[in-house]
């Protein structure tokens, strides 16, 4: 006679022996699986601090670049004080002749553009050259004999440029045709 009990069928569906293989790639497939997912968190740790530290040194640079703009000029400012006392002085001293102010005028000058010229800056004087359109601005024509045209025979105002590139052109006057 055939037993009906539902556990004794189950029982007889299940292979008899275990199965020795199934259960060793079983249990291989799961170490594999921890072995990922243990990982997984050490790459999304390694993820996590290197974005902060990106996020640091963005910071670091963002305010590096600040104070460079915020005292960019501070060496220039500090070399242009000593032609600031000469002007002080000059314009202090009492009495004194014409010749005295004059020539401490003029090595105030010189002190501001030995400063200038330290940081780049150059005189534009073209006087007797080609009109270059690049760095002179002709104001006027004028009746020059002996001058080939189109020479600067006068300055009016001189041009300067900062390493190369200009900052103003100098206003001439050309010799006519």
């Amino acid at each position: 006679m055939q037993n009906h009990d539902p556990q004794s069928r189950e029982e007889s569906i299940e292979p008899q022996g275990p199965d020795d293989s199934a259960a060793a790639e079983l249990a291989s497939l799961r170490a594999r699986v921890a072995e990922l997912e243990a990982s997984n968190v050490e790459l999304r740790e390694k993820v996590l601090r290197e974005h902060a530290e990106l996020d640091n040194q963005r910071r670091r640079l963002h305010r590096d670049l600040e104070q460079a703009r915020r005292f960019a000029n501070e060496k220039l400012l500090g070399e242009l004080l000593p032609v600031y006392d000469g002007l002080e002085s000059g314009l202090a001293a009492e009495g004194g002749d014409v010749a005295t102010m004059r020539e401490g005028l003029s090595l105030t000058l010189k002190s501001l553009l030995k400063v200038a010229e330290n940081h780049g800056m150059a005189q534009v004087d073209p006087l007797g050259q080609p009109l270059d359109p690049e760095r002179h601005h002709a104001v006027s024509m004028v009746e020059a004999p002996g001058q080939a045209a189109g020479t600067v025979v006068s300055v009016l105002q001189k041009g300067y440029v900062l390493n190369e590139r200009l900052l103003r052109p100098a206003l001439v006057a050309v010799a006519k045709d």
